[in-house]
This record gives structure tokens, sequence and C-alpha cells, in this order.
């Protein structure tokens, strides 16, 4: 934009300094022209009126001696003919030059004539005039004088070379008048752009100065921070009221769930126990979509503070955490990859919350037998973390909405879950500059990659809090709910956890 601004202002400048010069350049041509034309002129006349004698009496008398004065002393050439063309008196560099015969025929008609009109650099031929010697009304002959324009080319070239080297001037101040104007139209514009990429990638403080630039640009960024304050209001109010509602609705379902699970003893028949059975589930499923619902809010609320911490280790806790549930479904589930640790740097318990999701998920959907795999490394300058499981995988179209909020595919939705585990993956995996990728494995299974930046330095010196997820718990796998710090009232009871599998997110 500034180059195209720069750009067209130059072109306006130019073209009107060739609007101007150029008839200021053909005017001084002409005026040297026509000062040595009158020059010559003025000496023809007098050398025409000394001429006279001459033609009458047949001889040259002085006139050959001011001829050869004349081309002595300004190396002009000049001659004296009769109405027959012949030389009657030449100085002694006279020589015919092209035009020479039009100067004639003028002057023996009875008019003075000169030529050119003007001269230029590039064309050397010389200035001759003619005028007619006159005798009571009879025109004798006439005195043509060619000189050379050496001189007045010379001088019309300097003339045109200090046209140019101020023009030159011109458009060097102009140049740097508008970067100056271009850069103080444009300085909104770009803050503009700065404070959209800003907000775009999370802060959402950034606002633009309103006090640059032009009035329409100013009122512009007034209008655009005043769009900012708005949005930014709107999504706290929405992530509270979802934060404030999961929260709000967790101690009655609590009371709820206690309710009935007192009427378990009171329940004799073997159908009435099954219903019995099925309502504390769904109790159980509705508590994990609220805590997930909260650790959703938590998540786009948190601010994209990073810190460093140690991928393997992460990884090796949270692999021991989910190894006596992955036992308990006869799973296989290993930590592999590179020995030493394997530095990231991201939002805090991004990779343990998101590990806890997606080992969740492969130790569900795995069948017994199964293996899962969770793999870190260093990649493309970052960390990468794999988890690769040997269950029923997903199609292409699955993998497209897999991430969608509370979607769930269709085979598993009889499975416990509430489809907002993968959702909270990739809240967090974006927030940290990183990125999830999930394709079917080979032969079977499904895939799912995390990469994460580096940090800046090797060493975790900036690592900042520890990760909850940095160590194994004894009460076995952790969701992301309790990582998210929920409150105690909206988790499953100990006694009811200990005897179910834990459930912390899905696909």
């Amino acid at each position: 934009m500034r180059r195209r601004l720069v750009i067209s202002y130059l072109l306006l400048m130019v073209l009107v300094l060739i609007a101007l010069e150029t008839p200021l350049a053909a005017t001084l041509a002409s005026r040297e022209t026509d000062r040595v034309r009158a020059d010559r002129l003025a000496d023809a006349t007098r050398f025409a009126s000394l001429a006279g004698p001459a033609l009458r009496g047949g001889t040259p008398g002085p006139l050959d001696n001011e001829l050869r004065s004349y081309d002595a002393l300004y190396g002009i050439g000049a001659a004296v003919v009769d109405r027959d063309r012949r030389t009657v008196a030449a100085s002694e560099s006279w020589r015919p030059a092209p035009g020479t015969r039009e100067a004639l025929d003028t002057a023996l008609s009875g008019q003075q004539a000169s030529g050119p009109d003007s001269v230029w650099p590039w064309v050397d031929g010389p200035i001759v005039v003619a005028v007619p010697i006159n005798d009571g009304g009879e025109v004798l002959g006439a005195v043509v004088i060619a000189t050379p324009t050496d001189a007045v080319r010379r001088a019309v070239t300097a003339w045109w070379l200090a046209l140019a080297g101020t023009g030159l001037l011109v458009v060097l101040a102009c140049v740097l008048t508008a970067f100056w104007l271009a850069g103080w139209v444009l300085r909104p514009v770009t803050e503009l752009d700065a404070v959209t990429h800003e907000i775009a990638e999370g802060d959402r403080g950034a606002r633009v100065q309103h006090r640059l630039g032009p009035p329409e640009l100013r009122r512009l960024a007034t209008s655009f921070n005043h769009m900012a304050d708005v949005v930014s209001d709107v999504m706290d109010r929405q992530r509270a009221f979802v934060a404030h509602a999961s929260h709000q609705l967790r101690n009655p379902l609590t009371a709820l769930r206690l309710r009935v699970e007192e009427l378990g003893p009171s329940l004799t028949d073997a159908d009435g126990r099954a219903e019995h059975r099925l309502a504390l589930e769904e109790t159980d499923r509705l508590a994990l979509v609220l805590d997930a619902l909260l650790t959703l809010a938590r998540a786009e609320r948190r601010e994209n503070q990073r810190f460093t911490v140690d991928a393997a280790a992460v990884a090796a806790s949270r692999v021991a955490a989910w190894e006596p549930l992955a036992r308990h479904r006869r799973i296989t589930l290993r930590l592999a990859g590179e020995d030493g640790p394997a530095y990231a740097r991201t939002v805090p318990t991004a990779i343990d919350q998101a590990l806890d999701a997606l080992i969740d998920n492969a130790v569900k959907f795995s069948d017994a037998g199964g293996e899962v795999t969770v793999t870190v490394r260093q990649h493309d300058g970052g960390t990468a973390l794999e988890v690769r499981d040997t269950g029923p995988g997903m199609t292409a179209s699955q993998l497209g909405q897999a991430t969608e909020r509370f979607w769930r595919a269709p085979e598993v939705q009889n499975v416990d879950g509430a489809g907002l585990g993968l959702t909270i993956v990739a809240v967090l995996v974006d927030a940290s500059d990183g990125r999830l990728t999930m394709r079917r494995g080979d032969p079977g299974g499904l895939v799912a990659g995390l990469w994460f930046p580096a940090p800046a330095a090797p060493a975790p010196a900036d690592s900042g809090p520890a990760d909850p997820g940095a160590s194994a718990r004894d009460d076995g796998p952790a969701s992301p709910l309790e990582e998210a710090g929920a409150p105690a009232s909206a988790r499953l009871p100990s006694a009811r956890r200990a005897a179910r599998p834990a459930r912390a997110a899905e696909r």
C-alpha cells in the first residue's frame, strides 16, 4: 500500500514536471537561438550598407577588410553576392552551408532570411542569415552569414542540465514527502493490521491508537476499538455463563445422584435394579458433560501465557497414571521415543490434559488385547507426541468432524462420554501455537499427533509452576476436569469411581 501511494505521488509529480519543464526547455533554446540570430542580422545589415558601393562600382573597397576582421575576431564566415549569385567578397572561413541557397533566395527577393528557429543540442547545423542589399528599391545582391552553433548548443545544454537537476531535486523532495505522507496516512492502517493479528492470536486486550493519521482513519480506529471491546465483552459473558451454569448445575446434580443411589437398596426386582443402574450412569455422564464444559470455558478464557515443560516427563507420568486402567481392560499401554528430555513451550496443563483425553480415547475404544503406544520425539523444530491405538479408527469424514463440540461417531453413541474431549485438546493446542493431527493407522486404529514449539533456550529455566500432570497419582487415572481444578462436588463419588473406569474425554 505504501509503495502504491508513493508511486502515485511520484507519477503525478513527474507529469507536472514534464508539463512545466518541456515548454521551458523549448523557450530557452529559442531564446538562445534568437539572441544569436539577432546579432547576426545586425552584422549582416551593417555589411549590406557597406556593400552597396562595391556592387555599383565593381570594386570591393573596404568590404574585404571588414569581412577579414570579422572572421578573425568572431570566427564566423560571411559573403557578399550579387543578384546573379556571384561572390563579390567573402571571408577566409566562408563555406556554403546547408540552408544557404534557401536564405539567398529569400534575400534576393527583398526579404531578410534566418534559420533555424531553434537550435537543439543534437543538431549541429549552422545558423544562416541573409540580408538583401538595396539601392533605391532595387536589390543589388545579398549578404549571407553562416554562424556555427557550438556555443549555442553548449548554452542550451547547460540550461537543460540545470532544469534536469532541478527536476531531480524536486523528485527527490517529492519522494521523501510522499514516504512521510504515505506513512502518516497508513500508520493507523498498519497498526490496525498488527492489532488485528494480536487479537486473533489471543491478546484480546490489544487496541489501536486512535490519535494517528487522518480524521477518517482516526474514526475507523475508534470504531475498531469499540467493536473489539464489545466482542471481548460478549465472549467473556458467554464463557462466564458456561462456567457459571456448569458450576451451579453440579450441586443439584450431585444431590440428585445421591438420592437416586439411596433408592438402590429398596429395589427388589431385577428390572428395577437395571433401571436404577442406568439412571446412575446417566447422572455420571451428565456430570462429565458439565465438567468438560467448565474445562473448555477455562481453556478458552486462559490467556496465552506459555511455560517450558518437559514433554517426555509429562508423557511418562500420564502413561503411568493410565496404566492400571489399561491393564484392567487387558490393553498394553507403553511409552516409546527418544531418551532424554523433550522440552516444549505450551500454556499450562496443555500436554497433560491433551494426553489424558487422547489416551482415554485410545484405551476406551481399543478391544481387549489391543495396544496403545505413546511416542515422544523432537521434530520440525519442536516436540511431537503421538498416541497410536489399535481400535476401529475413524473414517475420513469423521476425522473432519472429530473436534466439533458434542460430536460423536454414530457407532459409539452408547459409549460413555460428552463429545468434548478432542475439542478441549484442539483449544489447548491452538493456544500453545501447536498442531493437532489425526489420521488412520496402518493397518488400523487411529493415530493422534500433537506438536508443540520448542522454547528459545533448551533449558527449562522459565518453566514456571509445576505441571499438574508431571507426576503419577495414587488414585488412578485423573481426568482433564480434575487437572483444570474442578471442584470436588462435580466429580464422581470416590466409591463409584473406584468401581467403574475413569472417563475423561471421548471422540
